[in-house]
């Protein structure tokens, strides 16, 4: 009987909660039930009592700070056009000196420096902008940028009679200093387009800039007989303030936080690779070729070999039509062509294109020489973009930004150097400077290609 009351004394065995989900409390220490004398009962092992386990709430992730240093991949497409806006900028001044009577006097030492006043806004925009990005963002720069390029084209549609030129130069600096601005903020907007092809971004650059040169040359010949200076400007200042109205009505976007891009300790260290080094010369070079003959071929046909005005600034939308064309034909030779050979033909091309122009008395050998020239010049620039593909994957805007301006700075320093040696040295020396210009482009692209090869390796 006893027995049979201590196996009645065992405590029951607790029952596991339903769900949710459970967690296990600690064991308590067994618990002895005292007895009679003879029989001393020990209690069952204790079962662990099983409670619900506190369900976590829900943590509110950290909001990912908005990057404002560049646009979605829609909105770099449509900043990509701005490349027109600044090719119709940097060509105005090669096309409208005929205008302002340069064809009828040999007064190159003004022409040089109305090229350098070029350079100086070029150059103030450059750090300017780098300070005004972070604080006030892509699309205000380019709206102040475009307002700007209003303003300098309606001041120098005010001083376009008979004025002193060192009035012109104040204008000159503010085209130098918008077309720039707008050059900045471009590169920090199609930002997402070249980490996803470098080549073919810089490509459609290049196209959308030769097609803003191309226009001002066509607007500026079709209009010369027509208008005055005065309202020759004034139209091509519609294309600005058209861009500015443009950008004024685009989504907003905020200021780009610098934590988005690489440090300036690592964009230095990139600027003295070896890539870099080299690709920042040959866009001098090459830039420099290219404008000596934008910026002088008018004055060159005119006074060389008489012809008239508005037949010099045709020329040179020939010229500027053949680069265009030539860039996009090179493009698409790049697979079907070895890549020596596209080289070697370009710069042959550019070569016996100088030689020819320099010799010719004729209109239509000038135009031979100019064809032999844009397709020349055409070839550089994709060749060099595709072999640095695989180069500045981490993309700086400040620091590609600052190669590209570096290369602005030599296509306006050409000519103005060419001013100072057609003072001295006539009109007809202004061919050798970019002949001996492509000899050097034709050294660097070699350099660049082995630079290219040794680091894939």
């Amino acid at each position: 009987m006893a027995r049979r009351k201590s196996r009645k004394a065992k405590p029951e065995r607790a029952t596991p909660l339903a769900s949710p989900p459970v967690a296990l409390r600690p064991p308590t220490p067994p618990v002895v039930a005292s007895a009679p004398s003879t029989v001393v009962a020990v209690a069952s092992p204790p079962v662990p009592v099983l409670e619900p386990a506190p369900v976590p709430t829900p943590r509110a992730l950290p909001a990912r700070p908005l990057s404002g240093a560049v646009l979605h991949a829609a909105s770099g497409r449509r900043a990509l056009g701005g490349f027109f806006l600044s090719g119709l900028l940097f060509s105005l001044l090669g096309s409208f000196l005929p205008s302002w009577g340069y064809h009828l006097r040999s007064d190159y030492l003004t022409v040089g420096l109305y090229f350098l006043f070029l350079n100086f806004g070029v150059y103030v925009a450059f750090h300017f902008t780098q300070w005004l990005l972070p604080r006030r963002g892509v699309r205000f720069v380019l709206a102040l940028g475009s307002a700007l390029a209003v303003a300098s084209l309606i001041y120098l549609a005010s001083v376009s009679g008979p004025v002193p030129p060192s009035l012109r130069m104040a204008g000159l600096f503010g085209v130098g200093l918008s077309a720039a601005m707008v050059n900045t903020a471009i590169f920090h907007a199609i930002t997402p387009m070249y980490q996803h092809d470098p080549a073919s971004t810089i490509n459609l650059a290049g196209i959308f800039f030769g097609l803003g040169c191309l226009a001002t040359s066509v607007l500026v010949a079709g209009t010369f007989n027509t208008y005055t200076a005065e309202a020759i400007l004034l139209i091509v200042a519609c294309i600005p303030l058209f861009y500015f109205l443009a950008w004024l009505r685009a989504g907003k976007s905020p200021a780009p936080p610098v934590a988005d891009f690489p440090s300036l300790r690592v964009a230095m260290r990139d600027f003295r690779s070896p890539g870099a080094i080299l690709f920042t010369l040959l866009l001098f070079f090459q830039f420099g070729n290219e404008w000596a003959i934008a910026g002088w071929l008018p004055l060159f046909v005119v006074q060389r070999l008489g012809a008239s005005p508005s037949t010099g600034i045709a020329l040179l939308a020939c010229y500027f039509a053949a680069l265009l064309v030539g860039r996009i034909v090179a493009q698409a030779l790049l697979r079907r062509i070895k890549h020596s050979r596209l080289l070697l033909f370009s710069v042959l091309g550019a070569f016996f294109g100088c030689l020819l122009l320099s010799l010719t008395a004729t209109i239509e050998g000038a135009f031979v020489a100019i064809v032999l020239l844009g397709g020349g010049f055409a070839a550089i620039y994709p060749l060099t973009a595709e072999s640095i593909e695989h180069r500045f994957r981490s993309y700086h805007p400040g620091f590609y930004n600052g190669i590209f301006s570096l290369g602005l700075t030599g296509a306006l320093l050409a000519p103005t150097t060419l001013g100072l040696a057609a003072q001295y040295w006539g009109i007809g020396s202004i061919m050798w400077l970019p002949l001996f210009g492509s000899i050097a482009v034709f050294a660097l692209v070699l350099a660049i290609w082995l630079e290219a090869r040794l680091t894939r390796s």
